[in-house]
């Protein structure tokens, strides 16, 4: 460390701020060459001048109304910012510290300035922070008020598709039980032209009629159980205790006659009753033969299997035929679900496998499906033996 460096003169005129003594009234006594440099003059033209002569007409109205009374009434004013006319005339713009000392030759202000270019560019980097923030927040808040108005719509359409599907959905349920009623006069009309001697043409075309009916009459079963699956409150069964095997064993019988191109049997094994809803119970059976009978190989046998074991009634029916896809089997249960695309007379709406499901679970239970190429495709129907579980 030099001796210049503790010299204070040395320190006065190198100090990294500007240095200003003035009297009262302003006048410059002495100033730094740090000061000198900044406003563009000598120290020799500045010794002599009033200070405020150096501000801008707006400096020196504030020096005059505020800063010069302050000096003088609380003796010090802190961080005061001025604009001051540099020797070129462009304005350099510095923050003001000051004290006003008393001595024996009368009261001196000392006055510390110092350079804001660094602080101005600070100040006009957070400014455009806070700007961009503000943005932001005007874009968020903006993003986040269409979201609710999105969401408000979207409950709203929400709500209306809900009510529509509802209306159709019980449009469908009172269509449906309507046409029952001219069904069943069709079915009886078509059975009492029958008995008579008819032509082998009109024979076949009462036929047709006939099977016809009883597959508009499986539609609209199965339209009126969806109805109740989805607007009321499920499908009622109506339980009691029941021969397993002798239900199914005539369900099987029954539905012989239904499908006279297929060849059906019926396996059993176990011993006991159940407790269950028959006509709801041979409804599934019927429906799980019908798809067998549209989607398996007609000219290998559909085999229809009751068990009694474990504490439940098991009712399983089993096809050849093509493997089911498996982006088809999570949603098989579905309504409105089909196998293919291709037609077929004993096809219905795709309601049969979600008629089962219900059914199923209207008494405690539930349903299974497997299918591959070596063991074709098994539906299973799991149904509780003991009434509590209904």
């Amino acid at each position: 460390m030099t001796t210049d460096l503790l010299d204070p003169q040395t320190l006065f005129e190198e100090a990294p701020c500007g240095l200003v003594v003035t009297k009262e009234d302003g006048t410059i006594l002495r100033c730094n060459q740090t000061f000198s440099s900044w406003v563009g003059f000598s120290q020799q033209e500045l010794h002599g001048q009033r200070f405020q002569n150096l501000l801008t007409m707006g400096g020196r109205i504030f020096h005059q109304t505020h800063w010069a009374p302050l000096m003088r009434m609380q003796g010090s004013v802190a961080e005061v910012k001025l604009d001051l006319i540099h020797q070129d005339k462009r304005i350099v713009t510095m923050l003001l510290n000051g004290v006003r000392r008393e001595h024996a030759s009368g009261a001196f202000n000392e006055l510390a300035l110092f350079g804001t270019t660094d602080r101005d560019k600070y100040e006009r980097e957070l400014l455009n922070a806070r700007k961009i923030a503000e943005g932001l927040l005007r874009e968020k808040t903006a993003a986040e008020t269409a979201l609710q108005q999105a969401q408000a719509e979207l409950n709203l359409a929400y709500e209306k598709a809900q009510r529509r599907a509802s209306f159709a959905e019980q449009m469908v349920a009172i269509v449906s039980h309507d046409l029952k009623n001219p069904l069943t006069a069709i079915k009886m009309a078509s059975d009492i032209l029958a008995r008579g001697e008819r032509s082998a043409k009109e024979t076949k075309l009462l036929s047709h009629i006939s099977q016809s009916a009883d597959r508009a009459e499986r539609m609209i079963a199965d339209l009126l159980d969806f109805a109740l699956a989805r607007v009321g409150s499920g499908i009622a069964i109506s339980p009691s205790p029941q021969d397993l095997h002798a239900f199914v064993s005539h369900s099987v019988d029954e539905l012989r006659v239904a499908f006279p191109n297929a060849s059906l049997l019926h396996n059993s094994s176990g011993s006991g009753s159940a407790f269950l809803d028959a006509d709801r119970v041979q409804q599934i059976i019927g429906n799980l033969v019908a798809n067998s009978v549209a989607y398996g190989d007609l000219k290998q046998p559909i085999t229809v299997t009751s068990r009694l074991e474990d504490g439940q009634a098991v009712v399983s029916v089993h096809n050849h035929g093509p493997v089911i896809p498996q982006t088809l089997m999570a949603v098989l249960f579905e309504p409105m679900t089909r196998g293919t695309e291709t037609d077929s007379d004993v096809r219905s709406v795709g309601l049969g496998l979600f008629i089962v499901r219900e059914i199923a679970l209207a008494h405690g239970g539930n349903v299974s499906v497997s299918s591959s190429l070596e063991d074709g495709t098994v539906f299973r129907v799991y149904l509780p033996l003991a009434s509590a579980s209904i």
